[in-house]
């Protein structure tokens, strides 16, 4: 059930105006049974203006004396058929000014650890557009080199549970257009942290890991004994004319 505006203001009026019991004005207002009650004390919401939720069109004077007249009985929100669906607007959502400024860091960020998350995801969960993510995502952006990745939750701009769950919704997005192979090599987060970092080759070599300057250990070895193994020929001079000259000489 949804709850009136200006809850607590709602509650001092019902306080004030209607024989309602702690329980129903509290159910009504999303509010403690305990707090409606240091309400009519006076130890809460002290110097509160009532808000009159028959005059704005909250309740209906008939649902407040069926309300007193049983205890049981919980008062419900006037509904606006026309109202159905607009708390779940699409688009981006509102960002104070303050924290404007720090959008472009938190959407490097995004793209820079979640690069699953679609360019809809990410203008919902900090309120950008999708132009701007373009330009971030293609380094194209104005400021770029003086932009640092920052978490959008450490900067107030989406809630950890937020995150989690467009992440979550992302990967499994994903996930269903891998292969089976690709399926395989996935592995959990506390799996990866676990692992080994591996071996990077120098840029400048990156690509030659399969070519080699010189051969294998055994080919080596088979290239010293072939090119030793008639050593005593280098010695053996072919007979010629001119031995048989000297000889007679």
């Amino acid at each position: 059930m949804g709850k009136p505006i200006m809850a607590k203001a709602t509650a001092v009026w019902l306080v004030d105006n209607t024989t309602l019991t702690f329980k129903q004005i509290a159910d009504f207002t999303g509010m403690h049974e305990l707090e409606v009650q240091g309400i009519a004390d006076g130890d809460v919401a002290a110097g509160v203006k009532g808000f009159d939720p028959i005059a704005n069109n909250q309740l209906e004077p008939e649902e407040i004396k069926k309300a007193e007249t049983d205890p049981a009985h919980k008062l419900r929100l006037k509904v606006y058929a026309a109202a159905q669906g607009e708390e779940k607007r699409r688009g981006p959502r509102y960002t104070p000014l303050s924290k404007r400024q720090d959008r472009p860091a938190s959407i490097l960020w995004l793209v820079k650890f979640h690069p699953e998350l679609s360019d809809g995801q990410i203008s919902k969960l900090v309120g950008t557009t999708k132009p701007t993510i373009q330009a971030i995502r293609e380094r194209t952006h104005w400021n770029i080199n003086n932009i640092q990745p920052i978490d959008p939750v450490a900067l107030g701009l989406c809630k950890q549970s937020e995150l989690d769950a467009a992440v979550a919704k992302a990967a499994k997005k994903q996930e269903a257009v891998m292969s089976d192979d690709e399926r395989r090599k996935l592995v959990s987060t506390e799996q990866s942290l676990e692992m080994d970092a591996e071996p990077r080759l120098p840029s400048a070599i990156e690509g030659l890991e399969t070519f080699s300057l010189t051969g294998t250990p055994d080919e080596e070895e088979e290239k010293k004994d072939d090119d030793y193994a008639d050593a005593d020929s280098f010695f053996n001079l072919p007979d010629g004319p001119r031995d048989d000259e000297d000889d007679k000489d």
